[in-house]
């Protein structure tokens, strides 16, 4: 496992120039509107407030995809969105189709207006261009921001599911993705599991660290960014949801990592748990219908929790809080859970994981699992989750599977049970390692590795 940030910032000093060079050779002037886009556009239209976090993802996952080093990459985002918002977007609005001028949507709380998803696609990929020109003659100082390191192992599976519905973040960039350049180091990690669709896991994939990075309580209060953005994602996703005829819902899990301290927010029965010096920390409760508070909340709005398999609100969803799900709102509630937590720099790991594991394998196996998994594999942790996964489907887990174990120390320091010192800094045990080791990419852009 290498550690340094040194090495990682000189290596990228050395990717940087090649990589825009080559994405200037394939691409040696802007797109003409008869040229196909080479990315996926997300759907035909986008809100003003969608555009930020959609044209993100766009432009992040298509350089990851080019092997862009993940900090140029959001960098670059950041820069094409930021100079794209300054622009007038007003040539891209869209007239209201007949079916918007529905009683429904009529009962929105302010007017959503819609922008045309192609043209912005086109238009946004010649601000790229625009800003790699200009990179290549020189890169900001503010592209160079060393980055700190991070060991993470993904791996997300369908399982025996028809269909995925679980997508995930891995953004270790997160500063450099909105332009962030107080001295705070920030990571995100997030696990979304999609009910009745795909639609609403994948919206807040894209959205919910969009939302809380615009949340101007981000550098003062965190908990409090988290806990609106995933208020906001799921307000924008009901009104999608109305426009488009869609009834998906999603529970999540998110962790911030902001310098020495640990933000979650949560939604439903995705779950995040801490292990420390071999011991699992509990940092959360999930919603289910079950729980007292939860089935007091709803009883008090006029729904019900009733068993039938299991608790079920209203007879339907096993989740008591969740984005989306919009004929079951107010009963299944869009407000997340919150919660911090100081790092002393004796924590092991994190672990993010949706239903399909955490309904199968209890917290405290986890610990005994991850350190049989390292003993085997002399420290190294880059498949843990895979493992993990493997687990979950042994014992009988036929959902979607999708785990993410973000380490806070060295895997090694974990075998030899030794505890960081006092004087020894985190960034300096971590690195800059990602393993991509998922069954069903098309799912799953690259940069959430």
């Amino acid at each position: 496992m290498s550690s340094g940030a040194p090495e990682q910032s000189s290596q990228m000093a050395e990717e940087t120039p090649s990589f825009l060079d080559e994405f200037l050779r394939d691409f040696p002037a802007p797109l003409s509107p008869e040229i196909p886009l080479p990315w996926k556009i997300p759907g035909t239209a986008l809100s003003e407030e969608e555009v930020e976090g959609e044209l993100a993802e766009l432009a992040v996952g298509f350089l990851s995809s080019r092997n862009a080093p993940p900090p140029l990459a959001s960098s670059l985002a950041h820069e094409a969105v930021s100079q794209l918002l300054q622009t007038d977007l007003s040539e891209f609005r869209k007239l209201p189709r007949q079916e918007e001028d529905s009683e429904e949507v009529e009962e929105e709380k302010a007017p959503v207006t819609l922008l045309d998803a192609k043209g912005l696609a086109l238009n946004f990929f010649n601000q790229l261009w625009e800003v790699c020109s200009q990179w290549q003659k020189q890169v900001p100082l503010t592209a160079r921001v060393r980055q700190q390191q991070w060991l993470v192992s993904i791996h997300a599976i369908r399982n025996t599911r028809r269909r995925m519905e679980d997508r995930h973040v891995c953004l270790p960039t997160f500063n450099q993705l909105f332009g962030l350049s107080d001295p705070v180091d920030r990571a995100y990690f997030a696990v979304f599991d999609g009910h009745g669709g795909v639609d609403a896991a994948r919206y807040a994939a894209v959205h919910v660290h969009a939302n809380a990075a615009r949340q101007p309580e981000l550098r003062t209060d965190p908990e409090a960014a988290l806990r609106e953005a995933f208020r906001r994602t799921d307000e924008m996703f009901l009104w999608k949801a109305k426009r488009e005829r869609l009834q998906s819902g999603t529970t999540g899990v998110c962790a911030l990592i902001t310098g020495k301290t640990l933000h979650i927010a949560w939604l439903g029965d995705s779950q995040v748990i801490l292990v420390q010096q071999g011991q699992v920390v509990k940092l959360m409760e999930p919603h289910k219908p079950e729980r007292q508070d939860e089935k007091e909340r709803i009883e008090a709005l006029g729904g019900f929790v009733s068993y039938m398999d299991c608790w079920r609100v209203n007879g339907t969803l096993a989740v008591s809080r969740a984005i989306g799900d919009v004929f079951q709102k107010p009963y299944v509630s869009g407000e997340a859970d919150v919660a911090s937590r100081e790092l002393t720099g004796s924590e092991d790991y994190l672990l993010l994981a949706c239903d399909g594991f955490f309904d199968v394998v209890p917290h405290e196996e986890v610990a005994g699992l991850v350190q049989s998994h390292l003993v085997r594999h002399q420290g190294r942790g880059l498949h843990v989750a895979e493992e993990l996964v493997a687990a979950a489907r042994e014992r009988g887990s036929h959902d979607n599977i999708t785990v993410i174990v973000v380490f806070l120390r060295d895997p090694r320091d974990l075998l030899e049970g030794g505890a960081q010192g006092p004087g020894e800094s985190q960034t300096d045990r971590r690195s800059q390692n990602f393993v991509s080791d998922i069954s069903e990419p098309e799912n799953n852009t690259p940069w959430r590795s």
